[in-house]
């Protein structure tokens, strides 16, 4: 039975794809002498929040996420970020592929939140594998065996690349979900003021509040 172990090397950001994703540069080792024929592969990554430090900034841009500084030993805790699945194709000692994670850049969304909360550093990640392995016996017929889920690999993802990967497929722009009472309402609004854009509308909108605030 082969025993595989996995390893993160890389990300970066996949061009051209009709939703925003990072691939993931995943390499695969089977430490004994069977050949896999496959791999039906599952992983799930988490956020383990608590394994990086958070500077004053940080903590500000995630108090929608966490609650204030002083609750944070309570409330901050790993995230599941998703799960994704992916056929490996055979080989024998090792191979390397590359595992897309798509990504949403909402902004109601915990993990969107948390992403664009950090100005720098890392992002330790978890990932959790598990699936099946078909690989052929030394009498040569094909055999299966589960992926336990104690296999699993660390990484640390640089903030950076999810920004970078965000400019790719969003330039300057980003996303916010609303319900649609909310948007009619807007749009309502955005008319009666005679306002070209959104951005334009939500400008003036901003303004009087900072106007109202001073007064």
């Amino acid at each position: 039975m082969p025993e595989l172990s996995f390893q993160i090397e890389g990300a970066h950001a996949v061009p051209y794809a009709v939703t925003p994703l990072l691939g993931f540069d995943l390499k695969v080792t089977n430490n004994s002498a069977e050949r896999v024929h496959t791999i039906a592969l599952r992983c799930q990554i988490q956020i383990e929040a608590t394994r990086r430090r958070y500077d004053p900034r940080d903590q500000e841009r995630l108090a929608d996420l966490f609650g204030e500084p002083k609750r944070w030993g309570q409330t901050l805790r790993t995230l599941l970020w998703t799960q994704v699945s992916l056929i490996v194709p055979g080989f024998t000692a090792s191979t390397q592929t590359e595992l897309p994670v798509p990504c949403t850049f909402y902004f109601n969304v915990a993990v969107v939140k948390y992403f664009q909360g950090l100005q720098d550093g890392e992002v330790p990640l978890c990932f959790q594998f598990s699936g099946t392995v078909f690989y052929e016996s030394e009498m040569g017929g094909l055999q299966v065996a589960p992926i336990s889920w104690d296999k699993e690999a660390k990484f640390r993802l640089p903030v950076k690349s999810w920004k970078e990967m965000m400019d790719v497929y969003y330039p300057s722009s980003a996303w916010l979900c609303l319900r649609r009472d909310v948007v009619e309402r807007l749009e309502q609004h955005k008319v009666r003021m005679g306002t070209p854009t959104w951005e334009e509308m939500l400008e003036h909108l901003l303004a009087d509040v900072a106007e109202g605030v001073r007064a």
